[in-house]
């Protein structure tokens, strides 16, 4: 196990490196001068060549890259073009209140989405199995800013039952918080709810069909026993990378969400970033936001080796 979370974490700073490289000279082939856009339209040119020249970002791109990873292994992630101070206290704020957001929507759709796959399985090709598995793709199919709209008509304009802006305020109690998060969260319910209850639920399929439910339930295991102990164990197997894979998005796919209810996450941050040429935050974000999907699929295969112990021991062959 030891050697494998090893290898899994040389392969992930690889990945992030390799990320690093793609992430930076990506944001050079966006158009726009950074003198320019802190500047505004109306600046002299020769201005914006003073300013360019005081960012750094004149000189080769071999040059500002290397400036910039071996200052991120430093923990210096650069100065913000837009506000003239370190990205890294906005990329932490940013990524908290993410996290916030898609804990919420985590805690709420990881056991919706794996308890409607399994009553889905269990009561496969009735009526029930069809209004979850229809019901949950219908779900997915709707983008964000529309499911986020209308609730915000119905709840938080009509009903005036929530809040119609995520944010809560600085100094906020966690009740406040929690009732200001409620109504962007079930956008992301929505559209992950379907992903998760179709693999729980082909999962238990796989696993009802299987030798060792069989065997259990000629043993005269009660049916409660045999699911419980054997069937939902092995059934969660393929749920749990599509779980982890999610979770990334959660914190790094918020953009529409978090614009539309007016949150500072990071995905909002980033797009913010991109659009006023701020370099140095635009690539820390997403820089970030690939450590987070590196940090969920490590988690999701070691969850999965300890799950499933055929897949140690033919590691340890």
């Amino acid at each position: 196990m030891a050697t494998y979370i090893l290898r899994r974490i040389g392969l992930a700073l690889v990945t992030l490196w390799l990320l690093s490289f793609i992430v930076f000279f990506a944001g050079q082939v966006l158009p726009g001068d950074p003198g320019r856009a802190i500047l505004g339209p109306l600046a002299e040119q020769s201005a914006v060549h003073a300013l360019d020249h005081q960012l750094g970002v004149d000189r080769p791109l071999l040059t500002q890259y290397w400036t910039w990873v071996t200052g991120l292994f430093r923990g210096d992630m650069g100065i913000s073009y837009q506000f003239r101070s370190p990205v890294e206290p906005f990329i932490r704020g940013a990524l908290v209140n993410s996290v916030k957001l898609a804990a919420l929507a985590f805690i709420i759709v990881v056991p919706l989405g794996i308890a409607g796959g399994v009553v889905a399985a269990l009561r496969a090709g009735r009526l029930t199995d069809r209004v979850i598995s229809v019901s949950g793709l219908s779900a997915a199919t709707v983008p964000e800013f529309v499911s986020g709209i209308v609730l915000i008509i119905v709840f938080a304009v009509e009903l005036k039952w929530l809040p119609v802006s995520a944010s809560a305020g600085p100094g906020a109690s966690a009740a406040s918080q929690l009732e200001h998060l409620i109504l962007p969260a079930i956008p992301l319910v929505l559209v992950l709810f379907g992903y998760i209850a179709r693999m729980a639920r082909a999962g238990t399929i796989e696993a009802l069909g299987s030798d060792y439910a069989r065997t259990a339930t000629l043993k005269g295991l009660r049916r409660s026993v045999v699911i419980r102990r054997h069937i939902l164990r092995n059934a969660l197997l393929p749920t749990i990378t599509v779980i982890a894979t999610q979770a990334g998005y959660l914190v790094g796919g918020l953009v529409v969400v978090e614009t539309l209810f007016n949150y500072q996450g990071i995905g909002k941050l980033i797009f913010t970033a991109a659009t006023a040429k701020d370099f140095p935050m635009l690539e820390a974000g997403v820089l970030t936001i690939g450590v987070v999907y590196m940090v969920a699929t490590l988690i999701a295969d070691i969850l999965y080796t300890v799950l499933n112990p055929r897949l140690r021991l033919g590691g340890a062959g």
